[in-house]
């Protein structure tokens, strides 16, 4: 059996209590094998109140829950017994299995979400010294700061105006110093 994503539906509002319980579950349960991952689906809002910045995170989809997780008797009736979820999107009714998420459905969602499904292969290190090859930033060099390989970006230092400047920029904006 393949791991597959699935739809899970929740009380409207307790999507954070829902994946925290599950995790909780899948743990003293022993469903590490089973069950991967649970993501509440969001956007990040920008906000202007008063003459400040302040980022917010919306629900994409309120009440439900993804799970990513192979399907079994024993999976489902775990997920489907954490406190807060009413069942699965896609079951004919309680005694049937849920239908799995399509592909490019999972990938169109991890990608608004920030995540790059793809598996990508780096050179880079921290406080390592890049050039930056493509955007605002062209031609500029600066040291990396930090990685985030599941939004396949970095963090630069780069010197403009005669100071550090922190830029996020894309795995495939930069390019080793030769």
């Amino acid at each position: 059996m393949e791991k597959r994503w699935y739809v899970v539906h929740t009380y409207s509002g307790y999507e954070n209590k829902v994946k925290a319980n599950l995790e909780k579950r899948l743990e003293s349960m022993g469903m590490e094998d089973k069950i991967f991952r649970v993501l509440v689906p969001e956007d990040e809002e920008t906000e202007i109140k008063n003459g400040k910045k302040k980022v917010a995170k919306k629900k994409v989809f309120p009440g439900y829950v993804l799970a990513e997780m192979v399907m079994t008797d024993d999976s489902w009736y775990v997920v489907r017994n954490t406190p807060g979820v009413t069942g699965f999107v896609g079951s004919a009714g309680s005694g049937s299995k849920p239908t799995p998420l399509l592909e490019e459905e999972v990938e169109t969602i991890l990608k608004r979400m920030g995540f790059n499904e793809q598996v990508t292969e780096i050179d880079f290190e921290v406080n390592e010294t890049v050039e930056v090859i493509d955007g605002p930033f062209n031609n500029f060099s600066g040291t990396i700061e930090k990685i985030d390989l599941d939004k396949q970006k970095v963090k630069v230092h780069v010197n403009m105006f005669g100071r550090e400047t922190p830029v996020e920029l894309d795995f495939s904006q930069i390019r080793k110093m030769s």
